[in-house]
């Protein structure tokens, strides 16, 4: 494994012309002597290192894969040979100190024979979580799902069946252990408290059909049966999931909605506990309000976090299985394609992914929050604004000591 330094250009072209690490050809060199660019000489060196059985993975500026010149010559020879295994395309703005995208090369000189002449392409640009506004990575099942495209590359369908399943029985454990008794309790009790102080009639409504919905997401869960390991099964226990997934995602509505609804209750109770408690020395009703749903601040999460990890895990098996539902490699468009050498060569050799698995259709996010949206936006303008009132200070503090 290696992450070289991309695109060095100080490389003493004279030294390195008889080196036998570079059985590929020195890529260009430029007028003053020196390599024009040494993502090449990387390649060459690690490659030559490998015994007949071994593997590199080499982390590479993402104009590499597709550079012309005397480059692309080194390249169709690194091709040529038959090493070339799988080019990983990624997004920008996955290393700490720069934006740039990248690329994984993966070599392998104990490629089977039926492989030697192709290269799997794995566009994974859109595969991602955010960590900051700045920085992506993958989360740990997006690793586990792009590795799994490559056992399907590789004839190893068991693994990738063995982690659908693993995908669905965590789901299936999730569902069964999401509990709304207590949630459901201390609702009731602060209905009953609100109740003296406000008009609780929709915060009524809410926790009936709350109830009602959790007995019947419940019953529905306790029906799912343990998934079996083959794809056919698999595939109907992930099928059985997507409507209490519908369920599930209901319930985590309702949920948000009571915790409003109660929120409005107590705000109206603690108003009114203020209005007569004006020339009192103590405010009962306001206390009693405060405290009316804090028995257990997180009580609300206990529902929401195992519906939550429920949907996610069903969804990280329906990403695996609606993609490549026989459990076999396919081409699929915007991600991955198995490509030979005779489409490599109608290419230029090119190394770059995306040229060869094209534009996935646009997906529509069913789980958009517009309101948590704008308030990423509003908390992001503020900080913008925030550095643009310093920057000004600092600025004009600049030209005050320059005029000085």
């Amino acid at each position: 494994m290696a992450n070289p330094p991309f695109n060095v250009d100080e490389i003493d072209a004279e030294k390195m012309k008889d080196d036998k690490r570079l059985s590929f050809g020195l890529p260009g060199v430029n007028k003053g002597g020196k390599v024009s660019n040494g993502n090449y000489v990387w390649m060459s060196f690690f490659h030559s290192y490998l015994s007949d059985k071994g593997r590199a993975g080499i982390v590479m500026s993402s104009q590499a894969s597709s550079a012309g010149g005397q480059e692309a010559k080194v390249r169709e020879a690194m091709v040529k040979a038959g090493d070339m295994d799988v080019m990983l395309a990624i997004r920008g703005n996955f290393f700490y100190t720069r934006t740039v995208p990248c690329e994984i090369w993966f070599m392998d000189k104990g490629k089977p024979a039926h492989l030697r002449d192709k290269a799997l392409m794995l566009d994974a640009r859109q595969v991602f979580r955010k960590v900051t506004r700045k920085v992506c990575d993958f989360s740990p099942e997006q690793e586990k799902n792009l590795t799994s495209i490559v056992w399907l590359y590789r004839g190893q369908e068991d693994r990738f069946a063995g982690l659908v399943q693993s995908y669905l029985a965590t789901a299936r454990e999730e569902a069964q252990a999401a509990c709304f008794a207590p949630l459901l309790d201390v609702l009731a009790k602060a209905e009953g408290h609100f109740a003296k102080h406000s008009d609780v009639t929709e915060l009524q409504t809410g926790i009936q059909k709350l109830t009602t919905d959790a007995q019947a997401f419940r019953a529905a869960a306790a029906a799912l049966a343990e998934p079996d390991a083959t794809i056919p099964a698999l595939t109907d226990s992930w099928t059985a999931m997507q409507p209490l997934a519908d369920q599930a995602k209901t319930l985590l509505k309702e949920i948000d909605h009571w915790a409003k609804l109660a929120q409005k209750a107590q705000e109206a109770t603690i108003a009114a506990g203020e209005k007569a408690a004006q020339g009192k020395k103590h405010l009962t009703a306001i206390a009693a309000a405060r405290v009316a749903l804090t028995g257990d601040p997180e009580i609300h999460l206990t529902p929401t976090g195992a519906l939550k990890r429920f949907r996610y895990f069903e969804g990280q098996a329906g990403w695996l299985l609606s993609r490549f539902p026989e459990g076999r490699l396919r081409d699929v468009e915007g991600l991955v394609k198995l490509v030979n050498q005779a489409e490599l060569a109608e290419n230029d050799y090119s190394l770059t992914p995306g040229r060869y698995v094209g534009v996935a259709p646009e997906a529509e996010d069913e789980d958009f929050d517009f309101e948590e949206a704008i308030k990423e936006i509003h908390d992001e303008l503020e900080t913008l604004n925030a550095e643009a009132a310093e920057l000004a200070e600092t600025i004009a503090k600049n030209f005050a000591e320059l005029i000085v």
